[in-house]
């Protein structure tokens, strides 16, 4: 895990080395986390940021810790995902290990961050458009928005106002990219780092949970789009005045 001077979090992702688990990151600390490819570049619109270099099939750090590690293809869609067809125990509790790790140093970052006030993560991910082949058409835009906010178990009777205030920037067409198809709660509501920080920090965090729909790169060859990469970036970085004028109206 990387803690660069500029991020949200965005993570680099790829396919695991089986035998990766129990090397741990360094410490420190920050604000976003992602777990997909591009996700850095996008991410690239907060100042305060943190880069896991680690795959989800390693460890899922949006999942709960019971079920973060993928150890059968059942807890991976299928997937086969490690050379043995069991997990040993040694790897395994490497992975947990990480996982620890990462929430035990995000703590470290945001506990002096909710001391001064209220604040905003963004959870950055991607979510597959083509998913039946390179040459399928893209899924139904009835049930996948441009970009899902995931406000699941966020406070609305304190954020309420921010959250509207933000889909409302990000989705702006006057920013020079188009209207955004904007909606929250679609397909995906944010899972265990949400859950953590409004869990950990009550009415004091907001996690907004982001998913891009992969209009930015080919999903099947990995090719980025860089104009869309750039609306994206830029769309996102609108959102940030707003997000501090809301924070600051709070009581």
């Amino acid at each position: 895990m990387d803690w660069p001077d500029r991020g949200g979090l965005g993570a680099r992702g790829a396919r695991r080395t089986p035998r990766s688990c129990g090397r741990h990151g360094a410490p420190g600390g920050g604000l976003v986390l992602g777990g997909r490819p591009l996700h850095d570049r996008i991410a690239d619109a907060v100042d305060s940021r943190v880069i896991t270099r680690r795959s989800r099939f390693e460890v899922d750090l949006n999942r709960p810790r019971r079920e973060a590690v993928y150890r059968t293809p059942a807890d991976a869609w299928g997937l086969e995902t490690w050379r043995d067809e069991v997990l040993d125990d040694e790897l395994f509790r490497g992975c947990l290990t990480t996982w620890d790790t990462v929430y035990e140093q995000l703590a470290d970052r945001l506990d002096p961050v909710a001391a001064r006030g209220p604040f905003v993560l963004l959870d950055v991910h991607s979510d597959n458009r083509r998913r039946h082949g390179a040459d399928a058409p893209p899924e139904p835009v009835a049930d996948n928005p441009e970009v899902n906010v995931g406000t699941g178990s966020v406070d609305r009777s304190r954020f309420g106002p921010l959250i509207e205030r933000f889909m409302t920037d990000l989705a702006d067409p006057s920013l020079g990219c188009g209207p955004v198809d904007v909606r929250d709660n679609v397909k995906f509501e944010g899972r265990q780092l949400a859950w953590w920080v409004h869990d950990r920090y009550p009415r004091v965090g907001c996690v907004l949970a982001l998913e891009f729909e992969k209009t930015f790169m080919d999903e099947w060859t990995g090719v980025p789009d860089e104009e869309k990469i750039a609306c994206a970036t830029a769309n996102l970085a609108a959102t940030l005045p707003g997000i501090e004028t809301e924070l600051d109206r709070l009581p």
